[in-house]
């Protein structure tokens, strides 16, 4: 008998689908949305602005041209302690004057400076792009919601239609009853109000599916409409190990503060520059003549700020405390989602067997039906007792519609926590 009923459902569901166009799987669903979702800007944003910031830090390479000018009045000039025969000594002027230009071009920046602050630049960029991942996976958790209510609203409608067909052949049975005075008129009102309430149970059904598919079509940017087939996703098969986003931004969040780390250690450590000045002014290299002269100066310069050594150790512990808290966050995250794998687990476990007990109650509901059905015609059961048995039975196949929904959501909801 489960078979004729299940059999029964299947054509239906066949039915909808022939005069259907349109269709949708719960991987297309999740494309659609996550395609149409309004954060997904966000990643050319982040792109670009990756691209400005590796552009900037590129800079770095060019050498470095300064631009200065004076002109100053001293009190007193460098004067010759001595005099000489015959020679006139110039002596130069109190007020002085000078503009020149010095390149600059880094050379140890080049190998660190310049190369760690492009590893934070895309280091910060996979943070970006993986938090961004997070919030979209997100999405499969509504879309689900979405999905599986409409396809449980579907099942449902399908079922209220045969307790309607059930009913209606229960009003001909009666007919016949009444027509041989063993049942009273009052007993075919009440199976017509009984058909009534199955109708008002299609209306509510059918306003819900069309509440849940409007929902659907806005994440997904394509219509969802009551001529939308939803096939049945298959039972899923998990696969080993966590595949979450949120590890992946754990990893590139622990990649930038070591990329700091890096940019950091180059803070201690000697600058090689190539430089090269030149300029006009009064006087020039030679402090002698006191004229206006061209001049130019070229070599390599060391420098050490050695005044980063006083932070250096407390901010490398900073660092490693921040990747300690990461740690912590990511323990934390593998934690709670055990947690839920094993509730989500225990249900999908529960529902099974409670699939079971609802075939056998279903069982032995339709042959108490069918019984009673039989009955009827001859007027040997009450149309109230039939109306109790027809209600059961349909509660009972209502129950098993929901709870195998409920076990195949629950199964892509234990998909979509794991990330498989």
């Amino acid at each position: 008998m489960i078979k004729k009923v299940t059999f029964t459902i299947l054509s239906a569901m066949l039915f909808f689908a022939s005069v259907s166009g349109q269709s949708l799987t719960l991987d297309e669903c999740y494309a659609l949305a996550e395609s149409n979702y309004p954060l997904v800007k966000q990643y050319e944003l982040i792109e670009k602005s990756r691209e400005y910031s590796i552009s900037n830090a590129s800079k770095g390479f060019l050498p470095q041209l300064t631009i200065s000018g004076q002109a100053t009045y001293q009190s007193d000039v460098t004067k010759m302690p001595f005099s000489l025969p015959d020679t006139d000594v110039p002596t130069l002027s109190k007020d002085q004057y000078r503009i020149q230009g010095e390149l600059v071009q880094p050379i140890t920046d080049i190998f660190t400076t310049i190369k760690y602050k492009k590893e934070i630049i895309e280091s910060e960029t996979d943070v970006e792009r993986n938090q961004t991942d997070v919030e979209l996976y997100k999405i499969k958790e509504r879309i689900n919601q979405l999905y599986f209510g409409i396809l449980l609203m579907d099942a449902q409608i399908i079922q209220v239609e045969i307790m309607k067909k059930d009913i209606q052949s229960a009003i001909e049975k009666n007919r016949t009853a009444i027509a041989n005075g063993v049942a009273l008129r009052s007993s075919a009102d009440m199976l017509k109000a009984e058909l009534l309430k199955t109708e008002q149970r299609t209306i509510e059904m059918h306003a819900m599916r069309k509440s849940f598919s409007e929902m659907l079509s806005l994440f997904i940017n394509r219509d969802v409409n009551e001529g939308t087939r939803l096939e049945k996703p298959l039972e899923t098969v998990l696969l080993l190990g966590i595949h979450r986003p949120e590890l992946q931004m754990f990893d590139s969040q622990k990649r930038a503060v070591q990329s700091k780390g890096k940019l950091l250690d180059a803070g201690i450590i000697p600058r090689l520059h190539l430089f090269a000045q030149g300029g006009y002014g009064k006087p020039a290299l030679n402090m002698l003549a006191n004229d206006f002269d061209y001049y130019y100066v070229g070599g390599v310069r060391l420098t050490w700020n050695i005044s980063n050594l006083y932070t250096h150790k407390k901010e490398k512990r900073l660092l490693l405390n921040n990747q300690n808290t990461i740690d912590v966050q990511k323990d934390l995250f593998l934690f709670n989602l055990e947690l839920d794998v094993t509730r989500q687990n225990n249900e999908i476990e529960k529902l099974y067997e409670i699939i079971e007990t609802d075939r056998k109650i279903i069982n032995l509901r339709e042959n108490i039906r069918l019984t009673a059905q039989n009955q009827l015609e001859y007027g040997t059961v009450t149309t109230n007792d039939y109306l109790t048995y027809i209600n059961a039975e349909d509660q009972a196949k209502q129950n098993l519609i929901y709870h195998e929904i409920e076990r195949l959501s629950a199964k892509h909801n234990l998909k979509t926590t794991l990330g498989n």
